[in-house]
């Protein structure tokens, strides 16, 4: 017994072990990142890791003269129309799939389910093609339309719709619940853990694009911050690497802020799910 002992506690210590080593592999970019973000372009220039000159100046001149609280703006304003946009969709298009009986329900599933198939590289001449005959290039609407729904959010929403037990809607339709009162007063609710991993991936995927902008916008009052993060690396007079990397910090923020919220939330929902 004190054998099997021992070697549970290698192993967990092993297990241990390799965790912390992939975790410094993940932080060691980011903490060398935020560092230099601190450090004077001439000391960057240089290579030097350490300077004498640490402060915040980059981080107030990228605030001051460049357009990067503008993206910031522009991208929370894209993120979160789609964010809630795909909930109320997804969420919509995963209670008829699972809830409402007609005739091709399982075979208009699989097809709208096989366009998760399609990269998204295959759909950006004729996407561009619509959005500029309908005339949204350069505004919010031109990277809010494309992607007001997911195959992916609707495929992840009916599995855990799936999941409901029929007592539910049997008791639901014995008290009269019409199939709005019971997608928002008990789908919803039941599916919270679902519905919040839904909110983090699409907030994030929207936060994080880059080609489609890079397509379709035109001026600094649309162009969200990865977009405008390349610009600003694209032009001749930003040759400031210090404040480059104090940008690209500052950009970092809001989708720490979105994950430390969104597992905040799961683990909410996790713990009551075990107390029911």
């Amino acid at each position: 017994m004190t054998q099997y002992n021992k070697k549970a506690k290698i192993q967990q210590f092993m297990h241990y072990l390799l965790l912390i080593i992939l975790t410094l592999f993940i932080l060691i970019p980011f903490i060398l990142g935020f560092w230099t973000s601190l450090l004077p372009t001439a000391d960057i220039s240089k290579g030097a890791l350490w300077s004498s000159h640490i402060s915040l100046d980059n981080y107030v001149t990228a605030v001051t003269q460049t357009p990067i609280i503008r993206y910031l703006f522009n991208s929370l304003i894209i993120s979160i129309i789609t964010m809630l946009a795909q909930i109320i969709f997804c969420s919509l298009s995963a209670y008829s799939f699972v809830f409402l009986k007609f005739k091709g329900r399982d075979l208009l599933f699989y097809v709208f389910l096989a366009t998760m198939m399609l990269p998204f590289e295959a759909e950006v001449i004729p996407n561009f093609t619509t959005v500029r005959t309908l005339g949204l290039l350069n505004h919010y609407a031109v990277m809010i339309v494309p992607f007001l729904t997911s195959a992916f959010g609707t495929f992840m929403l009916r599995q855990s719709f799936l999941q409901i037990p029929g007592e539910l809607k049997e008791a639901g339709d014995i008290e009269g619940l019409s199939h709005w009162q019971y997608y928002y007063k008990v789908v919803m609710p039941y599916s919270k853990i679902s519905i919040y991993t839904l909110a983090a991936y699409s907030f994030l995927s929207s936060w994080n694009q880059y080609l489609w902008p890079m397509l379709t916008t035109f001026s600094d009052n649309f162009r969200p911050v990865q977009d405008g993060l390349r610009q600003l690396q694209s032009q001749e007079s930003f040759n400031n690497w210090g404040m480059i990397q104090a940008s690209a910090a500052i950009i970092i923020i809001p989708t720490l802020i979105a994950l430390f919220f969104g597992q905040h939330y799961f683990k909410s929902g996790l713990n009551e799910g075990a107390i029911k």
